[in-house]
């Protein structure tokens, strides 16, 4: 097994989306979600930096399948930006179901990013929006900051972990991603799709045990 090397000053965990809808009896529920919260706890503890993202849906957001007469959750339509998969109603501003899990206990992040805030268009990667050019603020955040080495864990693996991991290797960092700190939704092989394209991209994948 790879072991890396005490976090330090140039190194970031970025935490995805551990909010309750996420989670088992939340709106859009990744399956044992709940899960990596302990594990995501504990690393938290090995990092200098640790920065939060939030999905953050307006009412009637675009990326709900109920704005679409007919159309029912997991379909795909077409939108101005591409490809749109429709989600149930989730992680709505100020409801219950967008707050962060009650046992996440990382007092000392330093950021919460908020996302998906735009009506017209979802918002996956931690990055940029659904569309490719809308960025989050997130990328001059960290130059700013000298983080150049991102570590990343939360959900899903297989959409909001996935596109962070990718928009912030081609925007020249390095990205690993913590495995066992992830859980994944699996929409039509949506999964292994993400540990092909994380694969070809060089994007590193360990596990907590690394640490």
């Amino acid at each position: 097994m790879n072991r890396i090397d005490k976090p330090g000053e140039s190194d970031v965990l970025l935490v995805v989306d551990l909010q309750n809808d996420f989670c088992p009896g939340g709106a859009l529920a990744v399956p044992h979600g709940d899960e990596v919260v302990p594990i995501v706890n504990r690393l938290a503890r090995r990092f200098r930096h640790v920065v939060l993202t939030q999905d953050w849906h307006p009412p009637h957001h675009q990326s709900f399948a109920s704005e679409h007469p007919g159309r029912r959750p997991y379909e795909t339509i077409m939108v101005a930006y591409g490809a749109q998969i429709l989600w149930p109603d989730h992680c709505v501003q100020g409801t219950p179901g967008a707050a962060f899990r009650s046992d996440l206990d990382i007092p000392a992040a330093e950021l919460i990013v908020r996302k998906g805030y735009r009506r017209e268009v979802d918002s996956y990667s931690a990055l940029f929006e659904n569309d490719h050019t809308t960025p989050t603020g997130l990328i001059g955040y960290l130059r700013e900051r000298a983080l150049m080495r991102i570590f990343l864990a939360g959900l899903a693996y297989d959409f909001c972990v996935r596109y962070s991991a990718e928009d912030a290797h081609r925007n020249g960092f390095a990205v690993t991603v913590i495995k066992d700190a992830c859980r994944g939704i699996d929409v039509d092989g949506s999964v292994a799709d993400t540990d092909s394209q994380l694969a070809a991209l060089g994007v590193g994948v360990v596990t907590s045990a690394a640490f």
